[in-house]
């Protein structure tokens, strides 16, 4: 991804995640904390898709449409934001190729869980991918501003 890309992540995010809206800023400051975890699907010139990551404490669900201040200095877990692809863009195989791409950036980083919110009955994709639902009661709050659906996830990387 880069800066240009902003405007289109947020029309995709707009389509695809109508219930859980996030402004412009959001995306603005996860890309400039951590450029290199933010990825775009393409057709041509036409944005498909997005991934937005970033390192963040274990154990923990950064606020949803929060600006952060920083990311930790360094953390042994790695946080998907979000991964968005529009309809046209599903049953492509483009999901689990951002994911692995997700997971080969975790381990350079030197993390060893990925972690994440599951919403609109995605804890199914998540579990092929080898993530685990993991309840926290620390986290009962946070995930209710998501959805009822809504579930934290984790992946054990070895």
């Amino acid at each position: 991804m880069e800066a240009i890309d902003l405007a289109s992540v947020s029309t995709v995010a707009a389509e695809v995640h109508p219930d859980f809206p996030e402004d412009d800023a959001v995306f603005s400051n996860r890309f400039s904390l951590h450029g290199q975890g933010a990825y775009v699907f393409e057709n041509g010139a036409t944005t498909l898709g997005y991934a937005i990551t970033h390192p963040w404490k274990s154990f923990d669900i950064p606020p949803l449409n929060t600006v952060l201040v920083a990311l930790p200095e360094w953390s042994d877990n790695y946080y998907i934001h979000d991964i968005a692809l529009v309809n046209a863009a599903r049953g492509s195989g483009a999901a689990s190729e951002i994911v692995q791409t997700v997971i080969d950036h975790a381990r350079q980083l030197g993390c060893q869980t990925i972690s994440l919110v599951a919403v609109n009955g995605s804890s199914i994709f998540w579990h092929r991918h080898g993530f685990e639902t993991v309840d926290r009661p620390e986290l009962v709050e946070k995930l209710a501003t998501y959805s009822d659906d809504a579930c934290f996830m984790l992946l054990q990387l070895r």
